[in-house]
């Protein structure tokens, strides 16, 4: 299927990311929010990171300008009607996913269409809420979206060919390198990522070693980019903590299960970047 109009619902960090490679890569786009407020300061937050890449040399001026010209917001899922391709964003619960599932599958017409960017849940139970399941399809983008490099195409049980392929063109357009995968657990990255987090968690406490010794451990010694303090921090120790428990309790594999320390933190409100302070302080 030809996208020319991609919809995104829900523009917190990740779906803000999604909307502004949409519009990099020449998509209309328009992006629902729960009130004007947020989709305001979502489209602010995008318009800031591509006058900073002007910046910094990586766009001309009137391409920022014509990308920003491709993007409206709204709070009203009917003006996604016209959307080719709707990629869900919203909070990482089963049921405000499959309500959004329902809304927009009376919304926008038959062929567009409906992904969700979830990445620890299910999506067949998903999209299990459909009338016409097969053109539900998981695309699992990566935080930050406009930085990272992966997503992951997701086939549900019901999912068509159409939507699958569809998906994966979309993610090639958006200048991504996307991966096919099957609705399991964890997909790819985080059925590995996860537990091998975790594992790196455990060690600060069992071997005692510092944050700082464990990242440049990790980073001198096994290549990674960046140490697992760093990259809890970046993605949020909220967040793994969600996905921790989500394939927990999918799998029951004790690895799966956030370590004490990361509970701790959560509970503490030391969330790594967004808060200011996680294994690290920000300011």
């Amino acid at each position: 299927m030809r996208v020319q109009t991609i919809g995104v619902v829900g523009l917190g960090a990740m779906g803000a990311g999604i909307a502004q490679l949409a519009i990099e890569a020449g998509y209309d786009t328009i992006g629902r929010e729960v009130d004007a407020a947020r989709g305001d300061a979502a489209r602010e937050r995008i318009g800031h990171f591509l006058t900073r890449k002007v910046e910094k040399g990586q766009l001309e001026q009137p391409a920022r300008d014509d990308a920003m010209s491709r993007l409206r917001t709204t709070t009203e899922v009917a003006d996604l009607a016209g959307c080719d391709l709707v990629i869900e964003a919203a909070f990482e619960d089963l049921g405000v996913k499959q309500q959004l599932f329902r809304e927009l599958e009376a919304a926008v017409r038959p062929e567009a269409v409906i992904a969700t960017n979830t990445s620890a849940l299910s999506v067949t139970e998903i999209a299990s809420v459909l009338e016409a399941p097969e053109r539900a399809v998981g695309m699992h983008f990566f935080n930050p979206a406009p930085l990272m490099p992966l997503v992951e195409i997701v086939r549900a049980e019901r999912t068509g060919d159409d939507a699958f392929e569809t998906a994966y063109a979309v993610g090639e357009r958006l200048r991504k390198t996307p991966i096919r995968c099957s609705d399991t657990p964890g997909f790819v990255v985080n059925r590995v990522l996860i537990p091998l987090l975790n594992d790196c968690i455990r060690v600060l406490d069992e071997a005692g070693v510092t944050p700082e010794d464990l990242d440049a451990g990790m980073k001198h010694g096994a290549g990674w980019p960046m140490g697992p303090c760093t990259l809890l921090d970046l993605v949020g120790i909220d967040v793994h903590v969600h996905a921790s428990e989500a394939l927990y309790e999918k799998l029951r594999e004790p690895r799966m299960a956030p370590p004490p320390r990361l509970v701790r933190m959560l509970q503490a409100g030391k969330l790594g970047r967004k808060s200011g302070e996680g294994f690290y302080r920000y300011s």
